[in-house]
């Protein structure tokens, strides 16, 4: 396979990924770009592959097929030493659940720090603490630093998460379900800390998770995975004004409004099918009010509907309403 360099390139492009855990395939023909400066929501159930997908972008899962290019660099290709520097460098993840993510008995400037080592910071490292943590919201940082995990609430824990992440200023920054756990006014203040960071810093940011009520106004572009693969992608605007994929609309409906009357949010029957029992066709044909024999077996191409806008679906000019 050629070596050429992409022209255009984005600051990622992931071209026919395929992820396999021994023989179960768990990601299938995943593609998709990021721009430098961007915010790119991956939305699915939990179950759809969008978590795994992310840490193949720094080569974190083994047994991958097809293209991942970071800035025209082929990660697949790349040597031990070069991944390390990307690690952490280049790339930065936020997990879900950060008080299961820091370590509970080292304070949190000292785990801070370890970060800024690892990456070889030539500064001083007290101060550099102070200023990150300053800079993701922490009160009286001088003295926070010197806490615990156990002595800060859900929300501290995450913004020292996001402090220790952008501790390389990163180009990419992985956030992957960082509300979780998290009160509702919590999530909010984190989402808007993530948006001042790309606002102010320029980092692209791949924000992972299953609420497509919290993209909107954030993100700029949107991928739909569904058990593996994608099931419409494009500018979130178009994606949530009008929907043509029947797993994006239940998605939507499923979100809680301000004006709503009250009563059961509509769920979508059934569940993501695991990743050995693959359905053939169209995989979310088994839940879906649209589907007809031909989804059943065979796979649906992605059709464009405009622009950028695509859903993978034979249906997606039909109304399931």
């Amino acid at each position: 396979m050629s070596e050429t360099r992409p022209p255009m390139e984005p600051l990622v492009r992931v071209e026919d990924l395929c992820i396999d855990f021994g023989p179960v395939r768990v990601v299938d023909g995943l593609s998709f770009r990021i721009d430098a400066g961007e915010i790119v929501a991956l939305v699915g159930e939990s179950g759809c592959g969008k978590s795994v997908s992310a840490l193949a972008l720094a080569r974190l899962v083994h047994e991958l097929s097809g293209r991942i290019w970071f800035d025209g660099r082929d990660i697949l290709q790349m040597s031990g030493r070069e991944l390390c520097d990307l690690r952490g460098g280049e790339i930065a993840y936020i997990f879900q659940e950060p008080g299961s993510s820091l370590n509970p008995v080292v304070r949190v400037g000292d785990q801070i720090s370890e970060a800024l080592r690892l990456h070889c910071y030539r500064g001083n490292m007290r101060d550099e603490v102070i200023r990150l943590l300053d800079s993701v919201g922490i009160p009286e940082p001088e003295q926070r630093r010197r806490a615990f995990p156990h002595q800060m609430s859900g929300g501290q824990q995450q913004r020292v998460m996001i402090a220790m992440a952008l501790a390389c200023r990163p180009r990419l920054l992985v956030a992957d379900e960082p509300t979780t756990a998290l009160d509702v006014t919590v999530q909010v203040q984190i989402l808007d800390l993530l948006q001042k960071i790309q606002r102010e810093s320029g980092t692209a940011i791949l924000l992972i998770t299953h609420n497509l009520g919290l993209v909107a106004g954030r993100a700029d572009r949107i991928y739909v995975m569904y058990a593996g693969r994608v099931a419409e992608a494009g500018p979130v605007a178009s994606v949530l004004r009008s929907p043509r994929h029947p797993y994006t609309r239940a998605l939507l409906k499923a979100v809680p409004r301000l004006n709503s009357t009250g009563g059961r949010l509509p769920g979508i029957p059934g569940s993501v099918p695991p990743a050995d029992a693959m359905p053939p066709g169209c995989r979310f044909h088994p839940r879906c009010p649209l589907a007809d024999r031909r989804c059943a077996e065979v796979p649906p191409p992605a059709e464009t509907i405009e622009g950028e806008h695509c859903a993978a679906c034979y249906h997606w000019n039909k109304s399931d309403a």
